[in-house]
């Protein structure tokens, strides 16, 4: 079986620590690929920041120099909400010979149950959990519970804590300061050229 790691978001912008977070998974986990799948119209965030074309432009040019990543746009494509369920579902029926490994992180792992149809998500992928502390044992509890009651495979992956998010940068942006080293020269082009953030 094919492993492919799958991390969606919303990416407005796609940052290092993005980036890093999926570089780690594939090595982690010895992954033969990393699918970064930007949200169409997401069922939590309010996506009227920027057009999920543009976000979806942003990603392929983070990724274009890494010859495991690869960008989808199953969800860019998709009317209406995005679903973690449903994109599981058609990348599976697609590619039977593949094994999906969904990374989130620490405080998705705790939300997993209010997003829609959980019990498909946790059927249909291994949950690749990123995670400041390892042997945090109220993450272990929550991961331990899931999979009693889903029969999940939730596997905890140590990930350091990278502080950049992309509400920082796109208010960096707003206020004409760098963003230097917290998004790939290709972004940081990218949001220049097209006036975004602004």
């Amino acid at each position: 079986m094919k492993k492919v790691g799958i991390f969606g978001g919303t990416f407005s912008p796609i940052h290092y620590g993005h980036l890093m977070l999926a570089e780690r998974a594939y090595s982690e986990f010895e992954l033969d690929e990393v699918l970064l799948i930007p949200t169409g119209v997401s069922h939590f965030k309010d996506n009227t920041v920027i057009d999920k074309y543009e976000r979806l432009a942003m990603t392929k040019a983070a990724v274009a120099d890494n010859g495991h990543f690869s960008v989808s746009t199953i969800e860019v494509d998709r009317p209406g909400n995005s679903y973690t369920y449903e994109t599981l579902l058609a990348l599976r029926e697609a590619n039977p010979d593949t094994e999906y490994y969904l990374i989130i992180g620490a405080d998705s792992l705790y939300q997993l149950e209010d997003w829609y149809k959980p019990d498909l998500i946790m059927e249909n992928a291994v949950i690749l959990v990123a995670a400041r502390d390892c042997t945090n044992e109220d993450l272990s509890a929550k991961a331990d519970d899931l999979m009693n009651r889903y029969k999940a495979d939730i596997r905890i992956m140590n990930f350091p804590l990278i502080e950049l998010s992309s509400t920082d940068i796109r208010r960096r942006v707003r206020e004409g300061k760098s963003i230097r080293y917290m998004v790939p020269e290709a972004v940081i082009d990218y949001i220049a050229t097209n006036g975004l953030y602004k």
